[in-house]
């Protein structure tokens, strides 16, 4: 396993932008011909283009969900959420519902990923709860009153 991560270290490190991808310069190539077939070094290059492609695809889907996530935070606010649930918004509470459980699924995936810290999901997490609520509000609040409901957060 070595050998392949020096053979991947040092086509990562020869490896220049091309128009379709990653190219290696002709001087590089021939002398890793040295000790390597064609088929490693075209190996090692896709691999190397596919290595920075997954970290474009994680910075890329981290900034959007982050800023989804502040976003969507803003629609739990009582005004914001009651304007939405009524129809007066142009998101209704199942397409909001859907995006929620979408970016949520993506925080999920992205903390594995993740260099930096995670978004404040505090507003997030409330418009959550209030999209689970949606529609059995009137009975929460009468077991609320009547002591039923168990308060677990």
């Amino acid at each position: 396993m070595g050998r392949v991560a020096d053979l991947f270290g040092e086509v990562a490190a020869a490896a220049d932008e091309g128009p379709d991808g990653l190219i290696l310069p002709v001087e590089e190539v021939e002398r890793l011909r040295g000790e390597w077939s064609d088929e490693d070094i075209d190996d090692a290059l896709a691999l190397v283009q596919d290595s920075l492609l997954h970290s474009e695809l994680v910075d890329a889907a981290d900034s959007l969900n982050t800023r989804l996530v502040e976003v969507l935070g803003q629609l739990s606010e009582p005004t914001a959420f009651e304007r939405c649930a009524s129809g007066a918004d142009s998101l209704d509470p199942q397409v909001l519902a859907q995006l929620a459980r979408r970016v949520a699924r993506l925080e999920e995936v992205l903390e594995v990923f993740r260099e930096s810290a995670a978004p404040d999901r505090r507003g997030f997490d409330a418009l959550v709860r209030r999209l689970a609520d949606l529609g059995i509000e009137p009975e929460m609040a009468s077991g609320a009153r009547s002591g039923e409901v168990d308060d677990e957060d």
